[in-house]
């Protein structure tokens, strides 16, 4: 995990030409995408073929409600708090349609949980104000370097805060609601992946989705909230 310094971020979206500004507080944020290796090591479920590279590809075909699980029970594992409280949700989510989605956030907890939108942002960006931290190639697979297909983490060049795959490769799942008053339930992804064309790999870009899809190019990248001492 990087620890990644407070800020503050602008964010857009491209559809209602809004913008908005957040003050973000310093996070923990894990250096890549979740790996099937270590996908498989916590949860005993090997859906993915991983063998020939050594679980290095990213965990992909993954839910929102898949991720929200995940951090919970990595959690649990590891002895810490679970970030998140599920209320009468079933194994699939899809009665998750309301306002909170059936799930609440204890934002004092100290287990692992997905990044919100402004986090997400805030850690891609890295410090720089462009559409991305670097050449698009050196940084990124997208359709025009990946040969139409998923690729092993950190195997381009990270941002200048260790940060890898930020953009490209895997789209990934954050806690944010995109637009519920139009859209209800779905929830932000962010950075791009393999199969995009270059204007989809931007940090601003943001992308919205069911919280019941599993699709081969979305995936999920850990956070947590440092532990606070009296």
């Amino acid at each position: 995990m990087i620890t990644v310094p407070g800020g503050q971020v602008t964010l857009t979206d491209r559809r209602t030409q809004h913008s908005w500004t957040v003050e973000v507080a310093p996070y923990l944020l894990a250096a890549h995408p979740l790996t099937q290796a270590a996908h498989t090591e916590t949860t005993a479920t090997h859906r993915q073929d991983s063998e020939h590279d050594g679980g290095r590809l990213p965990a992909h075909s993954l839910s929102w409600w898949d991720a929200v699980r995940y951090c919970n029970t990595l959690s649990q594992q590891e002895g810490l708090t679970p970030a998140y409280r599920l209320h009468d949700a079933t194994d699939d989510g899809t009665e998750a349609d309301g306002a909170d989605g059936g799930i609440t956030w204890d934002r004092t907890a100290d287990g692992y949980r997905l990044p919100t939108e402004a986090e997400w942002e805030h850690a891609c960006r890295a410090g720089t104000e462009g559409p991305r931290y670097g050449p698009l190639d050196d940084i990124a697979w997208h359709r025009g370097n990946s040969q139409e297909r998923i690729h092993e983490v950190a195997t381009r060049r990270p941002n200048s805060w260790g940060l890898y795959d930020m953009l490209g490769n895997i789209w990934e799942w954050c806690w944010d609601l995109y637009d519920p008053d139009v859209y209800g339930s779905y929830r932000v992804l962010k950075g791009g992946g393999w199969y995009d064309p270059h204007w989809s790999c931007r940090t601003s870009v943001r992308r919205r989705s069911h919280p019941t899809l599993r699709i081969e190019d979305i995936g999920l990248r850990l956070a947590r909230t440092p532990r606070t001492h009296p």
